[in-house]
């Protein structure tokens, strides 16, 4: 069985679940192909892939990259897009495929197409009613629709999908963080001492407890609310966030945490993620909305509790084992944050909490096994 991923621009959680899924579906003797933006390639290690999208080089070459999707769509079984820009490519590239005259592959007339859809289209995010109207034409168009939380699904089925299902997408590192032993005070202040030279953090008390996000650098992340939120902390911290993205809001972001005095330092996106968590007291996410965040997957694997919105996909994957807030409420933040900071008791039960819930997560060998299923039941679909 061939399958083409198709995958836009990706800097964290879809180019991260998409390279884990096909190398695991590799590994299981599928035949993958990631078609994809130039700068989701240097991200991350794709395996065989093709980077031909629309746009990345200038509109002739677009048109030439778009004629080669089709070519190798027409000699695929599953297209298989990630989020609405793949979305809609690949719902573009699959249209009017006539059968291929190869006898020794008969096929239908196009290709099956799989969208799986892992962001919500927020308000004030700009051209909304055109955004909108290309969803329910991919919904209609897609052969099955999955969602990375349940209202991803929900809002498939209102656009029009005829099948539509939630689909869990795991984070690689949860095995690796479940197989150390979560970290003591002692060994957090230690990990501590370790990190903060490395972002040039030199004048900072060690003994301090540390609160990290990690995060693009967007909008959606609403950070400027964290700022204030670490403004209002009535316990001392260090407070870090690590993540690249939007250069103009990381400036605004550093001059407004310098304005209100909070402890928040940016230093960028780091590769030992995994250690700053371990190092942590409290894992705080302040976004507009999630699915179900990799990261704070992988901060309750670490044992690290999570102070998390109380949005998208994050309510089914937090409620048990963390802390939820209202969106956009620093109050609500700084309130939760200083909770946990001022109850070793609290800490070390949802700590435990989240444990568990990490160790119920499904792996990659688990996901894939998934989707192979949904490949085969969609192939016999008529």
């Amino acid at each position: 069985m061939r399958v083409v991923m198709v995958v836009g621009r990706s800097t964290g959680g879809i180019g991260t679940h998409v390279a884990q899924l096909s190398a695991d579906l590799r590994d299981r003797g599928t035949d993958v192909i990631v078609v994809t933006h130039p700068l989701t390639a240097q991200r991350f290690d794709l395996g065989a892939m093709r980077l031909w999208w629309p746009g990345s080089a200038g509109w002739i070459r677009a048109l030439h990259d778009f004629w080669l999707l089709r070519r190798l769509a027409l000699d695929s079984d599953i297209v298989h897009a990630h989020g609405h820009q793949g979305g809609l490519l690949a719902a573009l590239s699959t249209m009017s495929i006539a059968p291929t005259r190869d006898r020794n592959r008969p096929k239908l007339s196009r290709p099956k197409l799989i969208v799986s859809q892992h962001n919500a289209v927020l308000e004030g995010s700009g051209r909304q009613g055109l955004k909108r109207l290309a969803q329910r034409w991919v919904a209609h168009r897609a052969d099955l629709v999955t969602g990375a939380s349940s209202d991803l699904v929900k809002e498939a089925l209102l656009f029009g999908a005829g099948r539509a299902e939630l689909a869990q997408v795991p984070s690689p590192r949860v095995p690796e963080l479940l197989e150390q032993r979560p970290p003591d005070a002692q060994m957090r202040a230690k990990t501590r001492a370790t990190l903060f030279p490395s972002v040039n953090l030199l004048e900072v008390d060690l003994a301090l407890p540390l609160v990290v996000t990690i995060s693009r650098i967007a909008p959606q992340k609403n950070l400027p609310v964290l700022v204030v939120a670490a403004s209002r902390l009535l316990s001392p911290c260090t407070w870090v966030v690590l993540g690249d993205g939007d250069p103009d809001l990381l400036t605004t972001l550093r001059a407004q945490a310098h304005a209100l005095g909070a402890p928040v330092h940016f230093v960028g996106a780091r590769s030992d993620a995994g250690q700053w968590l371990r190092a942590a007291e409290v894992f705080v996410l302040p976004s507009e909305w999630e699915a179900r965040a990799l990261v704070v997957q992988e901060a309750m694997a670490a044992g690290t509790p999570v102070v998390a919105t109380d949005v998208g996909g994050l309510h089914d994957l937090v409620a048990r084992a963390g802390l939820l807030v209202i969106p956009g409420d620093p109050d609500a933040i700084a309130e939760a944050t200083e909770r946990v900071l001022s109850d070793p008791g609290l800490r070390a039960d949802l700590a435990q909490r989240g444990r568990e819930v990490a160790t119920n997560l499904p792996d990659g060998h688990d996901t894939a096994t998934w989707w192979l299923e949904r490949y085969a039941e969609t192939l016999l679909m008529t």
